[in-house]
């Protein structure tokens, strides 16, 4: 009988070729296009950090999983951009045979679950999905209007979909940033409220999708930025929030993985298989509380308050929401090293006694029964390369 373990493993190493699929919209900086694991990282982001302006009756966390799932259809059918004729039909047919098949491959109570909520959120029908919905309309058009040079065709996709196409809706789920639209349109610099400084902070949180780090993803084209890995293990979370050892809040354990890379914008990223003094930790730890600072007050008090605290909790690792949210983080580089060749494991000469302790002391304090599995997995390979 398949553990529910190897299902979900199975779901979470397919559902890694979302960050394959591209977008028509560009990085904030003009030099390329987002992919779709880095956008739904994006949105989730957008959801916490607009919070304030959502319904009473919307429930935050719920909306940031649906925003964490509701591309994932994407990887069998593709990105399809609004301005170009489209049989929406038959996308929506396909999208519903990718769904099934997708989140098919969790143990069924998941299953259930994540397929209701994407289902939830194509119907558009429920305050929930209303609010996210209205997140995934206007954050593309954030993207342009805040970027550099945007391209004059990317102007006129905005502007069409402002005045007549999906984002008309804005007006009534989500006034503020349609106002706020409609002025940086016409040339306007925002006035300074609460919501202009949100929206500062998520174009500056676009960075982190140019952050490299060490692992690669799963075909070893390239390595995997920040933006899309906190996407990624967003979902190890809470597909394997079950195995923690401890009662967890899974709720928090995401919005922490949310947050947890963003400092990486100005410390940047530091391999965990890299041998550094006492002294260079220290300079690294400095420069992140010292980004924290920098990034999270860019918000409103309270809210840079909130999340400079959750930040705060994740580094020191010592509640259980934490512990569990720092060893998911080390669990996602080892199934990108296992499908990829290596990896990381082959360009730091690492072996599998190194791993134990840099890796598995971690993810078994979090998640015990997740190391035991990972550790049957990632042994043939150590094995086969003389690294044991």
């Amino acid at each position: 009988m398949t553990s529910d373990l190897t299902l979900q493993f199975e779901f979470l190493c397919d559902i890694e070729r979302l960050r394959q699929v591209e977008r028509q919209n560009l990085l904030l900086d003009g030099r390329r296009r987002e992919n779709s694991a880095e956008h739904s990282w994006h949105l989730a982001l957008y959801a916490l950090c607009f919070a304030p302006y959502a319904p009473a009756e919307v429930s935050i966390p719920r909306v940031i999983k649906m925003l964490l799932l509701h591309d994932i259809v994407e990887i069998d059918v593709g990105d399809h951009p609004i301005d170009e004729p489209t049989n929406w039909s038959a996308v929506a047919a396909a999208e519903e045979v990718a769904q099934r098949r997708i989140f098919g491959l969790l143990p069924a109570a998941q299953s259930d679950v994540f397929a209701g909520l994407w289902t939830e959120f194509e119907a558009a029908e429920s305050p929930d999905a209303r609010f996210a919905k209205a997140l995934d309309y206007c954050q593309p058009i954030f993207q342009t209007l805040c970027g550099s040079a945007a391209p004059p065709d990317h102007i006129r996709v905005v502007r069409e979909n402002l005045a007549t196409g999906r984002a008309t809706c804005l007006k009534d789920r989500f006034p503020e940033a349609y106002d706020a639209a409609q002025l940086l349109l016409s040339g306007q610099t925002l006035p300074e409220t609460d919501f202009s400084a949100r929206l500062r902070f998520l174009s500056e949180a676009d960075q982190l999708k140019s952050v490299l780090r060490a692992s690669k993803i799963a075909d070893g084209s390239r390595h995997e930025n920040s933006a899309e890995h906190s996407w990624h293990i967003m979902l190890y979370a809470w597909v394997l929030a079950e195995h923690s050892s401890t009662n967890i809040a899974p709720d928090r354990v995401l919005a922490m993985l949310l947050l947890h890379d963003l400092v990486e914008i100005d410390a940047g990223d530091v391999p965990i298989h890299t041998a550094l003094a006492a002294a260079d930790l220290a300079r690294i730890a400095a420069a992140e509380q010292a980004a924290a600072q920098r990034l999270f007050g860019m918000l409103p008090e309270a809210q840079a308050r909130d999340f400079l605290a959750l930040w705060d909790e994740f580094e020191a690792n010592n509640t259980p929401d934490a512990i569990f949210a720092k060893a998911i983080d080390r669990v996602q580089p080892i199934l990108l090293n296992l499908a990829n060749g290596g990896g990381s494991w082959v360009d730091y000469n690492v072996t599998l006694p190194q791993l134990d302790t840099r890796v598995g002391a971690k993810v078994a304090r979090g998640a015990p029964l997740v190391w035991d599995h990972i550790r049957r997995l990632l042994t043939p390979w150590f094995t086969a390369q003389g690294r044991i």
